[in-house]
């Protein structure tokens, strides 16, 4: 079993794992919503926590409402870090292209993922070592399966 944190909360309804097992705990929504076509909505969710220290959240999009609805998060996945004490809000957007959506209060909006983190100290270089994939970033590995020996387009795309 994976290791459990505790993390205090003040919350209008409580995140809630779905199943056991779930790394994402549902984000309901504390206030009534309506979002046009291609519009989007800082959605309050009525949850502050207090992390503590070593450990981030991030808020990410359900899967359901983004395959279903097109209802995804702007700035996803949203980070909260451990000494923020504000409110969690979600950035949603409509991707749907001509029908809105209705958010009410208590419907499930998002997903909050809470993780440990490392924090980084940078050490400035002339150069960085050389690796295997080097430079190599959006598409440089082209779209058919690796190994299939069929030819595909490089570079960054």
């Amino acid at each position: 079993m994976a290791e459990s944190v505790e993390v205090l909360i003040t919350a209008s309804v409580l995140p809630q794992y779905a199943h056991p097992g779930d790394a994402g705990a549902d984000l309901h929504s504390a206030e009534e919503v309506t979002l046009a076509p291609g519009e989007r909505a800082l959605v309050g969710t009525g949850v502050s926590i207090a992390l503590p220290a070593g450990f981030a959240a991030f808020v990410v999009p359900r899967s359901g409402l983004a395959a279903k609805h097109g209802i995804t998060i702007v700035n996803s996945p949203g980070t909260v870090d451990a000494g923020y004490r504000g409110e969690i809000k979600v950035a949603l957007l409509n991707t749907d292209q001509s029908a809105p959506f209705q958010i009410a209060p208590g419907d499930r909006i998002a997903q909050l993922i809470i993780m440990p983190v490392t924090r980084a100290t940078f050490i400035p270089v002339e150069t960085l070592p050389g690796s295997a994939r080097g430079e190599g970033g959006f598409g440089s590995t082209g779209t058919a399966a690796i190994g299939s020996g069929t030819p595909t387009s490089g570079g960054i795309a």
